[in-house]
C-alpha cells in the first residue's frame, strides 16, 4: 500500500510514501505519520490518500511511524486545504502549516550524541568545547537548546562543528512531539487519616511545629470547601512555605500527587439563551434570515450600528444548539473577542470557547481536541478558527464581514477568510450569515444579484438615535496645525463634565510618523525599507513599522549636518500626550499595537473603559470594530484626510466604512451621541455620505466607478510581486514575465510598477496587477498560464533568486 502525504513545506505537489505491511491495519486518512524527506530530514505529515497503485518512475521510501491512534483532521478539512491551494495559488503544505497548531506539528530537532570511542586527551579543547564535552560525558546526549543554555549564547554552531570535526560527538536527527499535558500538584490527606477518629487524635496530640499544624488545618478547610486542593493555591492562601508542606508529607500525613489538568478549565457555567428577548424588528430580521437560509446558502444581515445584530446571532446559534450541532462565530480582530466572549458566555456558558493566535500552542491543541470531539459547541475566533476540526458544523457567522483583517497578508496562504468560510460551508452543507453595518461592495452586490439572501435592520435597538455628525474644517481654524481643534477640545471637556466618555480615533500609532530637517528637508529612513521612521516618544526611539527595526533618535542631519528637526504629522501617542496636557484632570488611555500586545491586555483595557475608570480612549482601528460601550457620547475622528488619500481602488470604501463604524460607537444607549470629524476636504463626497449615514448613496457612487474601471466585483484581481535585493533584476524579471504571457492576458495587466513602499527588508519590489474576468473558466485558464510562467522564471539563470509572490483578491 502507498500513501499520499501532505507535509508542512511549500512543495510543488504532495509526495507518496510506501506503507510497511505492519502498518496496513492501523493507518487511516487524516492521521499524522513520520516520514523521511531527503537524506536526513524527518517530518510529520498528514495522510491524504491511500492507494494500492505504486507510483511510476521511482521507488517510494517507507513511512517510519504512525504518530496518532486516530485521525487528527477530517477529510472535509483536507478538501478545503486542496481548494485553498488551488484558488490562492499556494501549496497544500503551506495551508497545513497555517491550519495545524504548532504543537501538533513535529520538529526535526538535532540531537548531539557522544562518541563512546572518544578519548579526552586526543585533542586540545577550547573553554566552550570543554564545557560541552564534559556535559556530553555526563548526559551522553544534548539538544541544541541545552547547548545554547550551557554556553549562554544562541550562536553555538562553530563550537558544535569543532566537536564533530574532532570526533567527540555526532549528530542524530530525531522527531519530537511538542505538545505536553499541563500538570499540577494536588495535595491529598494520607489514607491513614481518612477515618475521622484517627485525624482527631492526630490534631489533639499535636505538640510541636505550630506552623505545620496551621498549614494542616488550612488544608482541611480548603479540602472541605473546594474539594481539590492545589499545592500552589494552598501555600499562597495559608502563607506557608514549601519546607513546612514537605515536613507534613515526610511525616506521612499529606500526599503530593501530579495530575493532568485542562488548560481550558471553566467555571461550569450553563448560561441562559433566554436572557434577552428580541425586539420586533430583530424578530422580523431573525425570521427572514431563517427563511432565506432554506433557499440561499449565504444571507447578508445589513444592520446599522447599534441595531442589535449580536442578539440575532445569539438566536441563530441557539437554534443550531437545539439541534446538537456546532456554530462558528468569526470576528476580524482579536481585540473584539474579549468583550464578545463575556457577552456570549451570559447566553451559552461554557459551551463556547475562544480560538485565536494569541493563545499559547498547548491551549490551542486542547481547543482543537475538544472541538473535534464535539465537547465545544460554539467557537468564537479570528480567521484561524476556520481551520478547527468541527465534528458537525452547521452555522458560520462572519461579523463585520467587510473588514480587511479577514484577508491574510503574509505568509501564504494569502486567503480571504470570509470567502473561504463560504466555500467551506458549501463543502460541509452548512449555512453562512454575513453581518455588517457597512457591507463590502462585493457582498452587497451579490445580495442585490440574488446570490445571497438579504435583510436590512434600519433602526437602533430601543429606538436609540444615530449620532449627529459635525464637521470641523481644519483650514478655518486659527492654528491649522493644531492636532486637537478648540471645538473638539471643548466638546471633550463638556462630555466628561456630563459624566460620559469619549473615543478619539487616529489610524496611525506612534508619536510622529516622521521627522524632518528644517534646513534641508532630509527625513530619516529605514536602512532596510524605503519608508520613513516613526518617532515613539515613550520608548525614545525611531521605529520602522514594516520590518520592525529600531534606531536611536537622530539629532544631526545626515545631509547638511544641522541639528534642527521637527516632528511632522501625528500618531495616537502624541494625541494622548496633547490631550493630557490640555485637560490634565481627565484619565486618558491608548489602545494600539504598541501598548496592547498580550492575550489579556485587550480585555483588561476594555474592561477598565467599560467600568468608567478611563474618560477618553485614544486608539487606532482597534477601537472602531464592533465594540459596545454604554457611556460613550462623543467620538472624535482626529484626521479624516489621512483616510481619503490612499492610492488604492478601495480608498473610498475603506474611508466610508472606517468613519461610519467609528461613529457607531457613540450614543448606543438612550442618549443621542455626537461625532466630530476634523477634515480639510469638507466637500469630499465620502465625507458628505458619512455625515448623512447614507450607505445606499455610497454604494451607488462606488459601484458605478468600479464598473467603469472594471474593478471587483466586475473582475478578479491578482497581484504578482517580484522581490530581489537588486532593483534592476527585480524590474527585469517583472518585464520578462509580462512579455512571456499570452497577448490576451497581457492586455489585462497593469504595470510593472513599483508600489508606494518599494523596498522592504532590503528587497526591492516590482508589481504586476492582473484583471481577469470573474467567469470561473477564464480565471482558471489565466491562473494555469500564470503559474506555468512563474515556474519557468524560477529556473531562469538570471531570475531564479527573484522571490515571486502571487496574491489573489488583494485588499
Amino acid at each position: 500500500m502507498y500513501a499520499e502525504i501532505i507535509i508542512p513545506l511549500a512543495l510543488p505537489k504532495n509526495y507518496t510514501w510506501m506503507i510497511p505491511e505492519s502498518m496496513h491495519s492501523e493507518i487511516m486518512i487524516g492521521m499524522r505519520v513520520e516520514v523521511m524527506l531527503g537524506a536526513s530530514k524527518r517530518y510529520a505529515g498528514i495522510v491524504k490518500k491511500l492507494s494500492n497503485q505504486s507510483p511510476a518512475g521511482f521507488k517510494p521510501k517507507p513511512i517510519l511511524a504512525i504518530l496518532d491512534d486516530a485521525p487528527i483532521v477530517f477529510p472535509h478539512q483536507m478538501e478545503l486545504w486542496e481548494w485553498m491551494a488551488n484558488y490562492y495559488m499556494c501549496t497544500e503544505g503551506e495551508v497545513m502549516q497555517a491550519a495545524i497548531p504548532s504543537h501538533l506539528k513535529i520538529s526535526s530537532e538535532s540531537i548531539f550524541i557522544i562518541n563512546e570511542e572518544y578519548t579526552r586527551d586526543s585533542h586540545p579543547l577550547s573553554d566552550s568545547e570543554y564545557i560541552i564535552a564534559e556535559a556530553l560525558e555526563i548526559k551522553k546526549q544534548l539538544t541544541l537548546i541545552e547547548i545554547q543554555k550551557l554556553l549562554d549564547k544562541k550562536s553555538v554552531y562553530p563550537v558544535i562543528n569543532k566537536l564533530i570535526q574532532k570526533g567527540i560527538c555526532f549528530v542524530q536527527e530525531t522527531m519530537k512531539d511538542k505538545y505536553t499535558f499541563k500538570e499540577e500538584i494536588i495535595i491529598k490527606l494520607h489514607t491513614d487519616y481518612k477515618a475521622e477518629e484517627k485525624l482527631e487524635k492526630l490534631l489533639n496530640e499535636w505538640s510541636r511545629a505550630p506552623k505545620q499544624l496551621a498549614l494542616l488545618i488550612s488544608f482541611l478547610h480548603f479540602q472541605k470547601t473546594e474539594g481539590i486542593v492545589k499545592q500552589k493555591i494552598l501555600l499562597e492562601k495559608a502563607d506557608a512555605s514549601h519546607a513546612q508542606l514537605k515536613a507534613l508529607i515526610d511525616k506521612g500525613i499529606l500526599i503530593a500527587e501530579k495530575i493532568k489538568v485542562d488548560r481550558l478549565a471553566s467555571n461550569q457555567e450553563e448560561g441562559n439563551a433566554l436572557l434577552h428577548q428580541l425586539s420586533d424588528p430583530q424578530k422580523i430580521a431573525f425570521d427572514a434570515i431563517q427563511s432565506q437560509l432554506e433557499t440561499f446558502q449565504v444571507s447578508l444581515l445589513h444592520g446599522i450600528t447599534g441595531s442589535g445584530k449580536t442578539q440575532i446571532y445569539v438566536a441563530l446559534i441557539e437554534a443550531v444548539m437545539q439541534q446538537g450541532k456546532q456554530a462558528l462565530y468569526m470576528l476580524p480582530e482579536i481585540a473584539l473577542t474579549a468583550q464578545m466572549i463575556r457577552r456570549l458566555k451570559m447566553y451559552f456558558g461554557d459551551s463556547i470557547a475562544i480560538y485565536h493566535s494569541k493563545f499559547n500552542p498547548n491551549e490551542r491543541v486542547e481547543i482543537w481536541n475538544k472541538v473535534k470531539s464535539g465537547e465545544i459547541k460554539i467557537v468564537l475566533g479570528a480567521r484561524s478558527a476556520l481551520f478547527l476540526p468541527y465534528k458537525n458544523l452547521s452555522l458560520i457567522i462572519i461579523d463585520e464581514e467587510h473588514d480587511a483583517s479577514y484577508k491574510q497578508q503574509d505568509p501564504a496562504p494569502r486567503y480571504q477568510a470570509r470567502d473561504t468560510a463560504i466555500y467551506y460551508a458549501n463543502i460541509i452543507k452548512a449555512k453562512c450569515v454575513l453581518g455588517s453595518a457597512t457591507p463590502s461592495v462585493e457582498s452587497y452586490y451579490n445580495a442585490m444579484q440574488q446570490k445571497y439572501g438579504y435583510t436590512h435592520l434600519t433602526e437602533r435597538f430601543s429606538n436609540a438615535a444615530l449620532p449627529t455628525i459635525e464637521l470641523i474644517d481644519t483650514k478655518k481654524q486659527i492654528d491649522s496645525a493644531a492636532i486637537l481643534t478648540p471645538p473638539l477640545l471643548a466638546a471633550i471637556q463638556k462630555t466628561i463634565e456630563n459624566k460620559k466618555q469619549v473615543i478619539l480615533f487616529q489610524n496611525r500609532r506612534g508619536y510622529a510618523p516622521y521627522m524632518l530637517c528644517q534646513t534641508c528637508g532630509w527625513i530619516p529612513h529605514c536602512h532596510h525599507c524605503d519608508v520613513t521612521l516613526t518617532y515613539h516618544k515613550a520608548k525614545n526611539m525611531l521605529s520602522c513599522h514594516y520590518c520592525g527595526a529600531v534606531y536611536p533618535i537622530v539629532t544631526t542631519c545626515e545631509a547638511c549636518g544641522k541639528q534642527d528637526f521637527k516632528q511632522k504629522s501625528f500618531g495616537t501617542e502624541q494625541i494622548e500626550e496633547k490631550l493630557s496636557k490640555a485637560l490634565p484632570h481627565i484619565v486618558v488611555a491608548r489602545m494600539d499595537l504598541d501598548n496592547v500586545k498580550g492575550k489579556n491586555e485587550h480585555d483588561q483595557l476594555i474592561q477598565k473603559f467599560e467600568q468608567r475608570q478611563i474618560d477618553v480612549l485614544v486608539g487606532t482601528q482597534m477601537v472602531v470594530k464592533g465594540l459596545d460601550f454604554e457611556h460613550v457620547d462623543l467620538v472624535g475622528i482626529v484626521d479624516a484626510d489621512s483616510l481619503l488619500n490612499f492610492n488604492q481602488y478601495r480608498v473610498n470604501e475603506r474611508a466610508f466604512q472606517m468613519m461610519e463604524q467609528v461613529s457607531g460607537r457613540a450614543g448606543r444607549k438612550n442618549d443621542q451621541g455626537k461625532v466630530m470629524i476634523q477634515v480639510s476636504q469638507i466637500q469630499h463626497p465620502i465625507i458628505q455620505m458619512v455625515q448623512q449615514h447614507d450607505y445606499l448613496k455610497f454604494y451607488e457612487f462606488e459601484i458605478q466607478n468600479r464598473k467603469h474601471f472594471a474593478y471587483p466585483p466586475f473582475s478578479r484581481l491578482m497581484s504578482i510581486l517580484f522581490k530581489h535585493k537588486d532593483n534592476h533584476i527585480a524590474e527585469e524579471a517583472a518585464n520578462h514575465f509580462l512579455k512571456s504571457l499570452d497577448p490576451t492576458i497581457q492586455k489585462t495587466v497593469l504595470g510593472p510598477a513599483q508600489p508606494l513602499i518599494n523596498r522592504i527588508r532590503n528587497k526591492y519590489i516590482w508589481e504586476l496587477c492582473v484583471k481577469i474576468s470573474s467567469k470561473r473558466d477564464q480565471l482558471q485558464i489565466a491562473k494555469k498560464q500564470l503559474l506555468h510562467f512563474v515556474q519557468l522564471i524560477q529556473v531562469h539563470p538570471r531570475y531564479k533568486t527573484v522571490q515571486i509572490i502571487i496574491d489573489i483578491d488583494p485588499n
